[in-house]
Parts: structure tokens; C-alpha cells; sequence
């Protein structure tokens, strides 16, 4: 009977610790998409050569990696900064 009451606080724990990586995964993917859109958007109308357009192509290709090895949360906060850095590319920043 002991064994039962240390089991389901662990089991509690585990999934509350999937429920937040599924959160993240769908904001991840969706944050990815957006973002790799409007990379494209912005070379078409002639910003790849800024630094903030090179900045946010690198935070893709991170946070892309990241995503491929389940790091949903750190691919969602790379993805929100480099689309920050497209639309500072499109500003001509």
C-alpha cells in the first residue's frame, strides 16, 4: 500500500511534464511556420542582406534544431525573437 502512495505523486509529476511540452510543441511549430513565411517575405522584398534578417535566420536554424530534439520551449522563445528580427529587417534595422 506504501508503494502505491509514493507511485502516484511520480506519476502526477509525469505528466504534468508532458502536458507542458505538448503546449509548447503546437506553439513551437506554429511560431516556426510564421516566422520561416515572413523570412521568406522579407528576401523577396531585397532585406536579405541586413544583420537583422542574418540574425533571424540563424535563430531559425536553431530553434529548428531544437525542435527535431523536443525542445519545444527554446525553439518557441528562438522563433518569437527572430521573427522580432524580420520585422526589424523589414524596417531596414
Amino acid at each position: 500500500m506504501m508503494k502505491a502512495w509514493i507511485c502516484v505523486p511520480l506519476i502526477a509529476l509525469a505528466l504534468a511534464g508532458c502536458a507542458g511540452k505538448t503546449a509548447y510543441r503546437d506553439s513551437c511549430g506554429s511560431n516556426l511556420d510564421a516566422a520561416w513565411h515572413e523570412l521568406d517575405l522579407a528576401k523577396a522584398e531585397g532585406f536579405a542582406g541586413t544583420v537583422s534578417y542574418s540574425k533571424a535566420l540563424s535563430l531559425l536554424t536553431a530553434a529548428k534544431t531544437q525542435q527535431q530534439f523536443e525542445g519545444f520551449e527554446g525553439c518557441t522563445q528562438k522563433a518569437e525573437k527572430a521573427r522580432f528580427y524580420i520585422r526589424e529587417s523589414r524596417a531596414g534595422r
